[in-house]
């Protein structure tokens, strides 16, 4: 998981930050909310001994970025996931004994009350808060359909939080969501919800910020076998909203030239030789169009996370130098995006 930090929270947030919508829900209502939970993480990884601590401390800069990985992996977060082989979970997990029988590995229930002290759930709903907006995706377990989740349309709880952070391929499990309905992570589909964004307001133009965890380019090819997995996992969440972007401007021409068409009908048109009712159709499907496709993405802005050297650790890599690291660098990326722009 990779955590990054903003210096400025547009008014459209989609599901920039990979895998834990979570943490967007926290950027949503409050940035400085999302630096407290991130400083939590900096001393909640679980140590399995004093000892193993000694050596942590005493550990290099990139040691201790692979003994945290490995102890992440191996003992989890306390205040994020839990592995189920750990022993208090004998009592409570019917399936402790069956691990034939599992359908995930970690137990990211230690987020619901991680969550509730940093995110005020009545902002987001319908009215919640009339200045963020936030809309996250899922993937429906069942059906493989998309499942699209928006803050002013219905209210955002922590089981939708679960859901769409709950990617199956690092162990986390799927949630029932609502009666009968499944969500796992949306990154299944598309790690870049710029369709549900388009479609959340489609008469609304749009300056669109892409946060970028996962680079799109590299300067050369994998050494070996753990760098291509990385790659390949790169490629697999990285932005590919390319097709959308040139799809939505094809769209714009071609309702600008409707748009151009309809006027000089309007203007030119002997009213009394044509139908009313026909008339009147054609408003309605002139209108009709414009309403449900006429808003235009005016500027896209992308943060991109830089990549010097393939870094194996970075999902579970919960050290301080690491987690500051990315939030050092997500806040200058976004100053200088912010700042190109005019912003």
């Amino acid at each position: 998981m990779s955590v990054g930090s903003w210096v400025n929270v547009p008014h459209w947030i989609g599901r920039v930050l990979t895998n834990h919508a979570s943490l967007v829900a926290a950027l949503a209502v409050a940035r400085d909310a999302l630096q407290q939970s991130t400083k939590k993480l900096l001393t909640n990884s679980l140590l399995p001994s004093t000892d193993y601590s000694q050596y942590y401390q005493r550990a290099s800069v990139s040691l201790r970025h692979a003994l945290s990985f490995y102890s992440s992996a191996v003992y989890g977060n306390n205040i994020m996931f839990l592995p189920r082989w750990l022993p208090g979970y004998a009592a409570t997990d019917p399936q402790y004994f069956r691990p034939d029988r599992w359908t995930y590995i970690y137990d990211h229930s230690p987020l619901v009350s991680t969550l509730e002290k940093y995110i005020d759930y009545s902002k987001l709903r319908p009215g919640g808060n009339p200045n963020a907006r936030l809309i996250i995706t899922a993937v429906n377990v069942l059906t493989a359909e998309p499942l699209t989740f928006d803050s002013t349309r219905q209210p955002i709880t922590i089981k939708h939080l679960l859901g769409t952070s709950g990617y199956p391929l690092y162990g986390f499990p799927w949630v029932e969501v609502e009666k009968g309905l499944y969500a796992w992570d949306g990154s299944l589909l598309s790690n870049t919800p710029l369709r549900e964004a388009i479609d959340a307001a489609p008469t609304v133009d749009k300056r669109v910020f892409i946060v970028e965890n996962y680079p799109k380019k590299i300067e050369r090819l994998p050494q070996n076998l753990p760098e291509v997995y990385h790659r390949a996992r790169d490629i697999m969440f990285s932005d590919k909203t390319a097709h959308n972007i040139k799809m939505s401007k094809a769209i714009t021409r071609y309702l600008q030239f409707i748009e151009e068409l309809y006027e000089i009908v309007e203007s030119n048109l002997e009213v009394c030789k044509i139908d009313k009712q026909i008339l009147e159709n054609i408003r309605h499907k002139y209108q009709k169009i414009i309403k449900e496709h006429g808003a235009e993405i005016k500027k896209i802005a992308y943060i991109t996370r830089e990549e010097r050297f393939p870094y194996l650790y970075e999902n579970t890599d919960f050290s301080p130098a690491g987690i500051k690291n990315l939030i050092k660098e997500g806040e200058s990326k976004t100053r200088q995006v912010l700042q190109k722009i005019g912003i």
